[in-house]
């Protein structure tokens, strides 16, 4: 039997639904950038989400390309960006927002989440205008890369603390749905709109093919950002593909089902772990689930499962990273449980 990938949530193509929509509108001509018809209506589904706001929303491609244009089109060349030093765009995007001239500030947060205390000390850290870079964006993603997600409470603290000093707020939203349909979560599209100055919806992971929605909640902070997504090369000429399938995702509840579901399993199967005796690194909050096995189990495990070892616990276990999906079958889940 060939393994199972518990890796990611992106190694399928992408949900039935979409493939049925891109087959199903293929020959139909749309103007093209964005500019089509299933661009402006996945725009106007997205907003109607959003409490009212009249947020500026573009879509882009991919994850680090969503990061890179937002961060890098806010930022003048002496600032910096403040992020817990294991977010993506410090430690899973190949240095590229040092790659346009911006330090990242980083707050050892092993849960991956910030608090005020931690803007408040890095503001502290580099007072000393103008010999240090001034800090100027604060950066958060939600879920966390150890699949920790924030509540309506710790957003709204930290969004204080930003406005407070001056700083511009910025939720990475790579795997926002599995975050919105947490057990946990009490916050809404609506409530990051009001909190936040840019978030992005992942597609990527929520069951589209490629995508993300970037939404913008100052205008004053949308102004010429095309011109940034078409100097990054993100401004795709077939912008349909994207905007089709934003449209598929919020027309229905595709978005948060996808997440809901993931979730679900995820949770059986952290469940199933303690169970059997296991600790975890990390509580699942989302489809993320971190494991510490023995090296014996892992080994084990190996020859029927694909999966992340993200490092050692001690000599003689490793913590895991286990990813469910929308697209996961629940008997590979219950096939997992039972090998432990």
């Amino acid at each position: 039997m060939e393994k199972f990938n518990f890796l990611d949530d992106y190694s399928e193509g992408c949900h039935p639904a979409i493939l049925e929509a891109l087959a199903k509108t293929n020959m139909s001509q749309q103007t093209a950038y964005g500019e089509d018809e299933y661009s402006s209506k996945a725009r106007s589904l997205i907003r109607a989400h959003l409490g009212g706001a009249t947020s500026d929303i573009f879509f882009v491609s991919g994850g680090t390309l969503a990061n890179l244009t937002i961060i890098a089109s806010l930022l003048r060349s002496h600032e910096a960006v403040i992020s817990a030093e294991t977010g993506h765009i410090v430690s899973r995007e190949t240095g590229a927002i040092e790659s346009v001239g911006h330090k990242i500030l980083t707050v050892e947060k092993p849960s991956g989440k910030l608090d005020p205390e931690d803007i408040i000390t890095v503001l502290a850290q580099n007072a000393q205008a103008p010999h240090m870079v001034k800090p100027r964006l604060v950066y958060i993603s939600n879920a966390t890369e150890t699949g920790r997600i924030y509540t309506k409470a710790e957003l709204t603290a930290l969004s204080a603390v930003c406005r407070e000093n001056d700083l511009l707020f910025m939720l990475d939203g790579a795997r926002l749905g599995a975050a919105l349909m947490s057990h946990d979560n009490d916050v809404t599209l609506a409530d990051l709109a009001a909190l936040t100055d840019v978030f992005w919806i992942g597609g990527t992971k929520a069951g589209a093919l490629i995508g993300e929605a970037i939404v913008i909640n100052r205008a004053a902070l949308a102004i010429d950002f095309a011109f940034h997504i078409k100097q990054r090369g993100a401004l795709l000429a077939k912008g349909r593909l994207l905007g089709l399938q934003f449209q598929t995702l919020f027309q229905t509840d595709l978005f948060f089902a996808s997440g809901r579901y993931a979730n679900d399993l995820a949770n059986n199967l952290s469940k199933a772990i303690i169970s059997a005796g296991h600790d975890l690194a990390s509580e699942t909050q989302t489809n993320q689930i971190f494991p510490i096995l023995p090296n014996a189990l892992v080994a084990k495990l190996k020859a029927d499962f694909r999966f992340y070892v993200w490092g050692p616990h001690d000599k003689d276990h490793s913590v895991l990273r286990l990813v469910t999906s929308w697209a996961t079958p629940e008997a590979q889940v219950d096939r997992f449980i039972s090998t432990l």
